[in-house]
């Protein structure tokens, strides 16, 4: 159900209630091999009520602009309650074999292959919850994009370094030290810092989406040191969506996975053009009138929604200008760039919460064909996923990124809050073309008075 934006929504819902039924069952048909039950019940459901009552307050403050780092946060905590459950887990299986002096003996007959899912558990979670962390603070401005020459030469070695400890450690155990376990969660939160602190433009949906999926398999861990299926099941389901939405994602921006792993991935983004880069040039403005007259008598307007149409929270402005020129027998649908945005889906859900039919949302592939047939584009708030410098300019950040070639439509009609560079800090060569005209202005005022002009026509 989750594979279709129409029956998501009804999937999640039983995706939650699978939950419950899971938690409940845990917590109530669960037997040891001694066969005894959970105990410290009253723990258990404070836990329990504690989290859902905050997570409940934050999903219904939080205001649409903010998903992003809301998912950013909760992705960090799934990182680093299986982080915890690593370093509990080791604690368990160092106190088994080392018993207190009043039982004696040394036991040393564990499985290795608990020893390795813990540090797996730890270290995956460890970096997505320290990424997490920081992609949730660079989404929201708190933290700045970080960078310094021979990034990442430091984070291939700190990568090495953990793998060589935790091999270190799993051959010499129980005989290392603690010290050794800690060193190698310390080096994976660094890690994890390291990873996402560099990363800056319109790469966040693609970090997001894998730090997601690095989640999802350290749960996996988890549900494997506890022999739990649901845990189990759900880890590895999550684990693998995430791995295929970021390889995805990547065709979107055009990169390779493997400068994501490495820490690369953006860097630099906001790098200024070459030397000898061509100017601007000079753009041209449309009043709302003129704009109102060309999409009224249009046979086709395509929307492209960006990131400025969720900070003006526009959304049930746009859907009811669409209605409006649908009563007038205009074909309205919706370009969606994959990566449009702060997370993967942002535009969707967008739209969703105002109830704009899925079917009008039309793929990147899909709307590309269609730009040559339509009347009018209108751009609200998007900026980098539109730059023809990503096809024509080889010294731009964003060079070689599939995006909407919103140049093809016979008028393209932009609406901005000013001249400002998008997310990738790089001047946009669309704006400056013959065909495209600016419509300054907050997103969702400027629908409100186009719906205005509209109707008066």
């Amino acid at each position: 159900m989750l594979s279709n934006p129409a029956s998501a929504r009804n999937g999640n819902l039983i995706a939650a209630a699978g939950m419950t039924i899971a938690i409940l069952g845990t917590i109530f048909l669960y037997r040891d091999e001694e066969g005894n039950k959970l105990h410290n019940h009253l723990w258990i459901f404070g836990g329990i009520a504690i989290g859902a009552i905050i997570g409940t307050l934050a999903a219904k403050k939080i205001k649409m602009t903010a998903m992003p780092e809301m998912v950013s946060m909760f992705n960090g905590m799934g990182g680093a309650c299986a982080a915890l459950i690593s370093i509990v887990e080791f604690n368990h299986l160092s106190e088994s074999i080392y018993p207190p002096l009043n039982q004696g003996g040394l036991n040393v007959s564990f499985p290795l292959s608990t020893l390795i899912i813990i540090l797996a558990g730890l270290i995956i979670g460890s970096v997505s919850f320290a990424g997490s962390m920081i992609a949730w603070g660079k989404l929201n401005g708190s933290i700045k994009d970080f960078s310094f020459p021979g990034q990442h030469i430091v984070n291939s070695i700190v990568l090495l370094l953990i793998l060589g400890l935790a091999i270190f450690l799993l051959v010499n155990f129980p005989d290392s030290s603690h010290l050794l376990f800690y060193a190698v969660l310390a080096l994976a939160l660094v890690y994890g810092v390291l990873f996402v602190m560099p990363i800056g433009g319109a790469d966040m949906p693609v970090v997001i989406s894998l730090l997601n999926s690095f989640t999802g398999v350290a749960a996996a861990c988890g549900g494997f040191l506890y022999d739990n299926k649901v845990m189990l099941t759900g880890g590895i389901l999550v684990g693998a969506a995430g791995t295929l939405l970021t390889i995805l994602m990547c065709k979107a921006m055009n990169r390779s996975l493997k400068n994501v792993l490495i820490g690369s991935f953006g860097g630099g983004s906001s790098a200024p053009a070459a030397d000898g880069a061509k100017p601007a040039g000079h753009y041209k403005e449309i009043n709302l009138s003129d704009a109102a007259v060309i999409m009224s008598f249009a046979n086709k307007v395509m929307i492209v929604p960006g990131y400025g149409l969720a900070v003006a929270q526009a959304q049930h402005a746009c859907h009811e200008l669409e209605k409006l020129l649908e009563s007038k027998g205009v074909d309205v649908k919706y370009a969606i760039h994959p990566v449009a945005g702060r997370m993967p889906g942002h535009m969707n859900v967008l739209l969703a919460e105002a109830d704009v039919s899925y079917e009008k949302l039309q793929e990147m592939e899909q709307a590309n064909e269609e730009f040559p047939t339509t009347d009018v584009v209108l751009i609200l708030g998007a900026n980098d996923v539109v730059n023809p410098a990503a096809k024509s300019d080889p010294s731009s950040p964003i060079y070689g990124m599939p995006i909407l070639e919103v140049e093809h439509a016979k008028n393209v009609i932009v609406n901005k809050r000013s001249m400002k560079p998008g997310y990738a800090g790089i001047e946009n060569e669309l704006f400056f073309r013959p065909k495209t005209s600016m419509l300054f202005g907050d997103a969702k005022k400027v629908l409100q008075d186009l719906i205005t002009e509209i109707k008066q026509l």
